[in-house]
């Protein structure tokens, strides 16, 4: 570790979402005109993200009036107001140069619908996991009342003919069991 890692430690910024290329992203900029100060919004698609620490930084495009517009941007600048992510990209690269020589449709970049990044991932898997565990314990919890139920079953049996009805392992009854042994 560089001793001026620990210095800088303290200039990071900690509200910045998990995005990266592909990622169409809203930047809002703190933008100082005169004595004024107000937030302007560069909306486009995440182009690369380099670098690390404090120098990190990344390249937004979008086309505007028919001309593309890449600005780059520090992660942890005090320029920037919040970050806000609006579709995931599906790509596989880490630098998306190719689009500035495309047009249209071809520019375009497929969304990707699933969920990403640390907790949120973690999270469904673990809200799968809860409803299995559920499930295994409503299954033994019928499998206990079905036998709840059987017992009950013989003893009302019993009861209402007044005889003691005997169940074998296959749950025969007695006399079902005498009959098959006697055509043995």
């Amino acid at each position: 570790m560089h001793p001026t890692e620990t210095i800088d430690r303290d200039s990071l910024r900690d509200d910045i979402p998990d995005f990266r290329p592909g990622d169409t992203v809203k930047v809002h900029v703190r933008v100082v005109e005169g004595n004024r100060e107000r937030v302007q919004v560069f909306q486009g698609a995440v182009m690369r993200r380099q670098g690390g620490g404090v120098q990190e930084t990344f390249t937004v495009r979008k086309v505007s009036f028919g001309v593309g517009v890449e600005r780059t941007f520090p992660v942890h600048s005090p320029t920037i107001a919040k970050i806000e992510v609006t579709t995931l990209g599906d790509v596989r690269r880490a630098k998306l140069y190719y689009l500035r020589d495309r047009h249209g449709k071809a520019a375009k970049i497929k969304e990707r619908r699933l969920p990403r990044g640390p907790g949120k991932g973690a999270a469904a898997a673990a809200a799968v996991a809860e409803d299995v565990d559920v499930d295994v314990d409503e299954v033994e919890v019928e499998v206990d009342e079905v036998e709840d139920l059987h017992v009950d079953e013989v003893s009302d049996e019993a009861a209402v003919t007044d005889e003691a009805v005997v169940t074998d392992e296959a749950g025969k009854s007695s006399d079902a069991a005498v009959k098959e042994s006697a055509d043995e």
